[in-house]
Formats: C-alpha cells, sequence, structure tokens
C-alpha cells in the first residue's frame, strides 16, 4: 500500500489544496495521514474528512521583534521529535507539505528520516516557513512562472494550485434558494479571506444603498463578522463561512470582490469568474498577496486595488467597470491554459512511489 502524509496549517490556504488531493488520492488507493498542529484550523478542516490526524507542537517564526521568539523555537524543536516519531511509526512513502510553520519539523523529519518530501508554494515569492524547508525538500511545486526564478532549478515544478473539483460543480439556482435571491438580477460575492476583512466588509457595507438597485450582494464576511441590522435587507445575504454550500454559491456569482490569496485567486481562475482583487497590505503582510494580483492584473484576469486606496467610491467604479467589461476577462481566462494542477502532483507521488 501507498503511503503519504499529508502536512499545512495555520490558515486555510495551507489546508484547502491537500483537500483538494483527497479524492484522487483515495481513487489510487493512498493511505492517507496528516501532521498538523494541536488545535488548527487545519484540525477541524481535516478531521471531517476522516482522516487519521495526528498534532504535534508548533511555534511561529517570525521576522520581527515578539517575546514569544525565545520560547516558539523550543515548541519546533518539540514539533521536530514528535514529527520523527510519527514518521517512524507510519513508515510513509511521501511526505507532502502545503506549507505554515507546523510544516518545517514534518519536512525537517522526512529528511532526517530519508522520506521525500515534496513542497508547494502558492504565493510568487516563497514565504519563511518554505525558505526553511526547500533544502530539505525533494521537489517544489508552485503556482505562477515568476516564482520558478526563486527556486532550485533541479527542484522546481510548475503545477499550479490543486483546486478541489466539487467548487467547479456548483448549481445556480441552488445558490438563489440558499440566498434568497430573485433570477433576474446581477450577483457580486464578496469574500474577505478565511477571517474575514473588517475594512472591506465596511467599504461594502456602506456601498449597500447603492449597490443593491442594480446588484444583489452575498457576503461572506469572516467569523463574527456578521452585522445583525443589516439581516433583513432585500438583495443582501450574509454569512461567516461557507462550506457545501461554497460550489453554489460561486456558481451563482456575476463578479467576485475578493482577498488575493494564492489558492483563493486560483479558484477564481479555475471558475472564470471576473473579479476585483484587494490585497492584504504590505503593512500588514510580506506583500505576497500584492504580487499575487499583480500577476494576475498583468495577464488580464483581475483588477487590482490596494488597501491604501480604496473607499467607496473607488470601489464602486471598479465594480460598474467590471461588470460592463466581464466577457473580457472571461475571455483571457478561458485562454489561460489552466493546468490539471490535482493529477501533476498526483504524477509527482507516483513517480516516487513506483
Amino acid at each position: 500500500m501507498k503511503r503519504i502524509v499529508l502536512t499545512g496549517g495555520g490558515t486555510a490556504g495551507h489546508v484547502t489544496p491537500n483537500i483538494a488531493l483527497l479524492p484522487r488520492l483515495k481513487e489510487l488507493g493512498y493511505d492517507i495521514h496528516y501532521i498538523g498542529s494541536y488545535n488548527g484550523i487545519e484540525k477541524k478542516l481535516i478531521e471531517q474528512y476522516g482522516i487519521p490526524y495526528y498534532g504535534i507542537s508548533s511555534g511561529k517564526l517570525r521576522r520581527y521583534f515578539d517575546w514569544k521568539n525565545f520560547s516558539d523555537p523550543f515548541k519546533v524543536i518539540k514539533g521536530y521529535g514528535q514529527a520523527r516519531s510519527l514518521l517512524k511509526k507510519l513508515k510513509p512513502n511521501i511526505v507532502f507539505s502545503k506549507g505554515g510553520f507546523v510544516s518545517v519539523p514534518v519536512v525537517l523529519a522526512a529528511k532526517h528520516r530519508k522520506i521525500p518530501a515534496i513542497i508547494h508554494e502558492s504565493d510568487i515569492t516563497p514565504g519563511l516557513a518554505n525558505k526553511l524547508a526547500i533544502p530539505n525538500a525533494y521537489k517544489v511545486c508552485c503556482n505562477f512562472p515568476e516564482t520558478l526564478k526563486y527556486l532550485p532549478s533541479d527542484k522546481a515544478v510548475l503545477t499550479g494550485s490543486p483546486i478541489r473539483q466539487e467548487l467547479l460543480a456548483g448549481n445556480r439556482l441552488n445558490g438563489l434558494t440558499y440566498c434568497h435571491f430573485k433570477s433576474g438580477k446581477p450577483v457580486i460575492m464578496v469574500v474577505g479571506g478565511s477571517s474575514g476583512s473588517q475594512f472591506i466588509n465596511e467599504v461594502v457595507r456602506s456601498l449597500l444603498p447603492d449597490l443593491l438597485k442594480d446588484y444583489q450582494v452575498l457576503h461572506l464576511c469572516g467569523k463574527g463578522n456578521l452585522d445583525n441590522s443589516l439581516n433583513n435587507t432585500e438583495g443582501y445575504a450574509q454569512f461567516e463561512y461557507a462550506n457545501k454550500e461554497l460550489s453554489d454559491m460561486f456558481a451563482l456569482a456575476d463578479i467576485v470582490i475578493s482577498r488575493a490569496g494564492a489558492n483563493a485567486i486560483c479558484e477564481l481562475l479555475a471558475l472564470r469568474k471576473p473579479n476585483i482583487l484587494i490585497p492584504l497590505s504590505a503593512n500588514a503582510s510580506r506583500g505576497d498577496q500584492i504580487l499575487n494580483a499583480r500577476s494576475f492584473e498583468r495577464q488580464g484576469f483581475s483588477m487590482v486595488i490596494e488597501e491604501e486606496q480604496l473607499d467607496h467610491v473607488v470601489l464602486q467604479n471598479a465594480i460598474q467597470t467590471l461588470f460592463q467589461n466581464r466577457s473580457q476577462y472571461i475571455n483571457a481566462m478561458e485562454k489561460s491554459e489552466q493546468m490539471n494542477s490535482v493529477e501533476t502532483v498526483i504524477q509527482l507521488f507516483d513517480e516516487i512511489c513506483s
């Protein structure tokens, strides 16, 4: 039996590509196990699929001063020891890492156990966790052609991001029913990331009186970000997050306003959804979302508004422009030759396990 250990966590973006691989891995008879942090978002997401889950100690490696920088290295060392013990017990053929700091000790332990580890880097430039893991990896997969220059040439593989196939099978009518929308009015879908964006939420809600004249608004606002005063607003549906109904919501959307996380925008590309990207500010991140968004803008897939320029006037004008020219963006995405990323990554697994 072919056995694989998946790892990655900290945000949903470090887990959903692993989830996208699960149906095909099961179909091919892989015995699948998952190593993540004790109580990270990955634990909740993975356990619902019936995959054996193992929690290890995880520390964050920061580029800035924090008192936790003195204690977290010991958590990483502890996690490394736990990962070594788990890999000795499980004896997998391969480890696949989607990144996040919990994955670093797992990849290092795989190297120690002489188990090939494949890493997937979603953003244009590798994050700190993957930078630490890359020297110990067998191959490094990536989403963007621009990323190849940052990776060792003998390890780099352009695969794209594995997309959950169920997202491609949504039903618009089911989405209308779920959101209590009318069928003859276009729908704007707003996605602020797995934890939501208070700033984007506020700008979108300030625009509702104008937007609802011409559109209906489906708003995924993030946990704890519901505005109960808007519950009975006709043409506006707000949810903290979406699970199985997400595919129907995407099928319902005519245009999408989104953060620019790599996995999120790759899903928009696969779904051919005209979009406005509002990347996370460089003041609040390492700037990877800005690079992702600008790449999609250059390729004609997206409009981009940087957070510092965002206000209700700028967003309203962008929505009008995008909706009027949406066929142009759809045509560009249809020419993109979106790769079958799931099969490309699985082929790397099979080469190792054969």
